[in-house]
């Protein structure tokens, strides 16, 4: 690809992401409030949103192997068109006040959370090495958007079609799918070359092996794992302090800003100090994330340990994603990335159905000093990661 073409993928995927992300904001926002209303029983409120990362997790690898028999766009093309349906069988579920309608519907809403999440891929594997970071980035900065225009969307569009409430955000969720696939129309990546359709390549073993890859998953896992914990956690422990549930909501915009804006520099800041410094400082701002949690329930407290869980975050993520391209050749991608995200998805859920859990049983505090020893080991990881690079280099 030409320069002018990578940027122009970039571009057009971080749309894409901001769409999607706007729709998965709006879902977030409604999906515990109905199912508590079509339910049967309180004990199946949550369900509904539950299946979503349950989907996604189920999905993830065969979306990958998919997307290197048929091309990413054919791929990111159905999970939009998935969403969209998932979106009109949610809405047309609440009219009808159908439980069991509304879990389908999102489930296949994770469906197309199953495929969104490769768009950074997509922008990376175009990319040359010198401009990989920076795609990612730009993809990932259309999470900036999305945290702007996402919960305006979710306020307005609840009372669309009253006097039946929230029928209304899913509709807007399936226009959201739907314009997604307008701009995926756009969208022009090669088709998957023979190598890679075939999923020829070296042994798992011997990729796993390979101390970039450790240091890939380590990031992008733990770095999810630890923030999907305290950000969960978060609404509960500032009500607990005596914080209002308008002030909890503002904390996790302060979280979700912290998570989205560093992406429109975390790329340059990588091809200038180099991927181990940043995502090392992104362990680094965890690490200061849960000091400050601990030092202070007032709400500055809150508001700067949610902003560097969110920055401390990306920088992982975005080290994570740019290392892991290293990791693989052409015909091992799909393998390789379908692995990485499955177990990103697992240690998501996992960090936020524990994180009420542990709350409860040992409080705030301890929640916070918990992630401490994975995040020591994640930054002696990338350590070891460098140290090898470096004699790699000394040896070449």
């Amino acid at each position: 690809m030409t320069e002018a073409h990578q940027r122009r993928t970039a571009f057009l995927l971080a749309i894409c992401q901001a769409f999607y992300l706007s729709a998965s904001s709006v879902g977030t926002a409604s999906s515990g409030l109905v199912g508590a209303g079509l339910a049967p029983t309180a004990l199946l409120a949550t369900l509904p949103y539950s299946l979503i990362p349950m989907t996604n997790a189920a999905v993830t690898v065969p979306a990958s192997f998919l997307m290197a028999r048929l091309g990413r766009r054919a791929g990111f093309l159905l999970g939009a068109l998935l969403g969209g349906l998932g979106g009109l069988l949610s809405a047309w579920a609440i009219f009808r006040r159908d439980f069991a309608m509304f879990c389908l519907g999102n489930a296949l809403w994770g469906c197309f959370q199953a495929t969104a999440q490769y768009y950074r891929f997509a922008a990376a594997d175009g990319a040359s090495p010198a401009f990989r970071s920076r795609a990612v980035s730009w993809v990932l900065a259309g999470g900036v958007i999305a945290a702007a225009i996402g919960p305006q969307i979710a306020v307005y569009a609840k009372d669309l079609l009253a006097p039946v409430l929230y029928a209304g955000s899913y509709l807007a969720v399936a226009a959201l799918s739907g314009v997604t696939i307008l701009t995926l129309a756009f969208l022009a990546i090669p088709r998957p070359a023979l190598a890679e359709r075939t999923g020829a390549g070296r042994p798992f073993r011997e990729i796993a092996r390979q101390p970039v890859f450790v240091a890939a998953v380590a990031n992008g896992v733990i770095g999810f794992a630890v923030m999907s914990f305290i950000m969960t956690a978060t609404p509960l422990a500032a009500v607990d302090c005596g914080h209002t549930p308008a002030d909890a909501f503002g904390i996790i915009r302060f979280h979700l800003i912290g998570m989205f804006l560093p992406a429109f520099f975390t790329g340059h800041l990588i091809h200038r100090f180099g991927i181990p410094a940043i995502a090392l400082t992104g362990t680094a701002m965890l690490v200061i994330c849960g000091l400050v949690a601990v030092s202070g329930t007032s709400l500055v407290h809150f508001w700067i340990a949610l902003a560097l869980l969110g920055f401390g975050w990306n920088f992982m993520f975005v080290a994570g994603t740019t290392l892991l391209t290293h990791a693989y050749l052409p015909e091992e991608r799909a393998k390789v990335q379908g692995l990485n995200e499955f177990l990103i998805a697992g240690s998501a859920a996992i960090g936020s159905f524990s994180a009420g859990g542990v709350f409860g049983t040992l409080g705030w505090n301890a929640l916070n000093l918990l992630v401490l020893p994975l995040l020591a080991v994640v930054a002696s990881i990338t350590i070891w990661y460098a140290l090898a690079q470096r004699a790699a280099r000394e040896a070449a």
